[in-house]
């Protein structure tokens, strides 16, 4: 255990996946008076007992005034662990496949980082990088999100813009996604290679810096009447369009374009 201050994830999903990943120490298990111990509740409270980690009940009332989102039970944990570049370039080399790495710049909303990081641990992104600064942090509101697909990442912290010079020099390809007249469409990428997915923030989209640090800007062909989609959803499509290039396509085969 840590002696930082302990923070706390709520929900059955987020506390599961946070005792399921076992990434970071579990304190208290805080669980509703009443509520029935089945389902997923029941499997909280079974590895709890087998990590033996204490657990108090509290009124609903006692625990509404910690989360309006509990669901039955929260946990008090260690706060998240970021990791630092080289490991999420190890668990890329030691897939034995190319790397999928997602890097956000300056996301701002909590539900669209949560969003974001759930699609990432679904397609099996090796990792993810994160601002140290001007970002939404990695919230209850986030952990909540991700439905605690988070715990399962390894998140970095970083200056974006050296972090993508690190991995331009480890051989991924750095892929901006914009909605912008420069920005060709995603489908004349090649996604099959070791690869940095880029999303920008809501309003701003990419950073001076961060963009011309891309190889490539991609924008999400679109038909309807609005210009664009949020940030997750564009992120999201964009991150299912490479896993599904790399499950239809064998590693070295052929692509489309790679160069700007």
């Amino acid at each position: 255990m840590t002696s930082d201050p302990a923070e706390l994830v709520d929900g059955r999903s987020a506390v599961y996946e946070v005792l399921r990943a076992g990434r970071r120490g579990v304190r208290r298990i805080l669980l509703a008076e009443g509520a029935a111990e089945k389902g997923r509740l029941a499997q909280i409270l079974s590895l709890a007992r087998q990590r033996e980690i204490p657990t108090q009940r509290l009124s609903r009332h006692e625990l509404d005034r910690l989360s309006s989102h509990h669901h039955g039970i929260a946990a008090e944990v260690d706060p998240y662990p970021f990791v630092v570049l080289d490991e999420i370039l190890a668990r890329a080399a030691a897939s034995a496949e190319p790397a999928l790495v997602l890097i956000l710049d300056l996301i701002q909303d909590p539900q669209n980082l949560g969003a974001l990081l759930r699609t990432a641990e679904a397609v099996g992104a090796h990792g993810v990088v994160v601002p140290r600064r001007g970002a939404a942090g990695m919230t209850r509101a986030v952990v909540r999100t991700s439905a605690g697909a988070c715990e399962h990442l390894l998140i970095a912290q970083a200056n974006l813009a050296q972090a993508m010079t690190e991995l331009k020099e480890a051989g991924l390809w750095m892929l901006g996604l914009e909605n912008s007249p420069q920005a060709r469409p995603l489908d004349e990428a090649d996604l099959k290679g070791p690869l940095a997915l880029v999303v920008g923030s809501e309003g701003e989209g990419l950073r001076h810096l961060v963009r011309r640090t891309c190889d490539m800007l991609v924008r999400l062909p679109m038909r309807g009447k609005v210009e664009s989609l949020n940030a997750a959803v564009a992120g999201s499509l964009a991150l299912y369009a490479a896993w599904r290039a790399r499950t239809l396509t064998p590693p070295g085969s052929p692509g489309k374009l790679s160069d700007c």
